[in-house]
């Protein structure tokens, strides 16, 4: 029997319109083709999200290898500004071009590839695992999370999972992940007294006390970093009231903060020091500033040690490159698998995800497939 072709299989899945929350065929081929290799497959869809599990082995084995990804994908935006039809899955001159090619299916081919070689030419002593999500791009309600609590539910487990997410700024093999910083978002809403611009004393201005307030946010740096991690970092996104007259002080204004935080702090201890400088605001300003805020995400690490060292040892034995132990970037999945099992990312150069013409080296997706089976057979050797 031929080896899996990780190429042709991600051209296959670009053909699939995957764009969240639509599955697009891409995990009923996947399912197809593990199912055919001998795998285990259930669809664990929830809240109009498909999903599918996948093992090969016994389950509860005591070396459960897990590989984790995403089908579904970005809009393509303005589809006449592509240089190839984004869900054509166009091979030319070795580059691959379409919506996901480079995020992420590229990396579900490489390791269904993987897999099903790996288990058909050595079959090992435990599981195989594939988790696969249509709800990556989207609000992550239902996706990963929703697998997670089926295997909680039905006794299924992995012992280690790799995230296959492009992690490589430029070159292949340069970085992988071993945590992500965590991320929230905080949305004020500042209700004042509306006035004549005239006599401002008479108000009491909702975007003033906003201004204010979004200036004490910023005033300071959050830290200064932390072992494993960069400066945490403060975004104003958005500030506004709506109001079209230019002699009228609105009664109402909103403003939106995005925050990308270390291991130094947590979603609660930033919701507090949010709040606490906004009660500060209302105390000068006489302006009630309320918030709400989603926390998308806390931070994780993966501390350095065996899985690390073995995803390391592959990558460089594959690209003759050691990777970076990075934490950068914003969040993926590993945020929910961390709760499950120890848990690292590794993937191809990401460099055109969600852009236009989005696209990949042929050569890239290869390699990553050789990358992942070299894991697969150190892992249960």
């Amino acid at each position: 029997m031929k080896p899996v072709d990780p190429v042709r299989l991600t051209a296959d899945l670009i053909r699939c319109n995957s764009v969240t929350p639509a599955e697009g065929g891409a995990l009923t081929l996947l399912e197809r083709m593990l199912t055919e290799g001998g795998f285990t497959c259930t669809r664990v869809d929830r809240g109009g999200i498909a999903n599918l599990f996948a093992r090969w082995g016994t389950k509860g084995a005591n070396r459960s290898f897990g590989f984790n990804g995403h089908t579904d994908v970005v809009p393509v935006g303005d589809a006449t500004a592509w240089t190839h039809d984004p869900f054509g899955g166009e091979i030319i001159d070795g580059i691959l071009w379409g919506r996901g090619a480079t995020d992420m299916k590229s990396g579900v081919a490489a390791f269904a590839a993987a897999a099903l070689d790996f288990v058909r030419e050595t079959p090992p002593d435990g599981a195989v695992i594939l988790a696969i999500t249509g709800d990556e791009e989207g609000d992550a309600e239902d996706g990963t999370t929703a697998l997670l609590d089926w295997m909680a539910a039905n006794g299924e487990r992995m012992t280690h999972c790799l995230v296959g997410e492009p992690t490589c700024p430029n070159e292949m093999g340069e970085m992988m992940k071993i945590g992500r910083r965590g991320s929230m978002t905080c949305w004020f809403t500042a209700e004042g007294v509306q006035g004549h611009s005239a006599y401002p004393h008479r108000a009491k201005n909702p975007m003033s006390a906003l201004v204010k307030l979004l200036a004490r946010l910023e005033e300071k740096p959050l830290d200064e970093g932390t072992a494993h991690f960069d400066a945490s970092t403060l975004a104003i996104t958005t500030i506004d009231c709506g109001n079209p007259a230019t002699n009228v002080i609105p009664a109402r204004g909103h403003a939106t903060v995005n925050i990308r935080f270390n291991d130094a702090h947590s979603g609660a201890s930033l919701t507090d020091w949010l709040a606490s400088h906004a009660r500060v605001v209302e105390a000068e300003t006489g302006v009630r500033i309320a918030m709400r805020v989603q926390i998308s995400g806390e931070s994780f690490l993966t501390p350095p040690g065996p899985l690390s060292d073995l995803i390391a040892r592959a990558v460089e034995a594959e690209t003759g490159r050691r990777p970076e132990l990075s934490t950068s970037g914003g969040t993926s999945d590993a945020r929910f698998v961390k709760d499950h099992c120890p848990v690292v990312e590794f993937g191809l150069v990401g460099k055109t995800m969600h852009q236009v013409d989005e696209r990949v080296e042929v050569a890239q997706i290869e390699q990553l497939k050789t990358i992942y089976s070299r894991i697969l057979r150190e892992y249960f050797a």
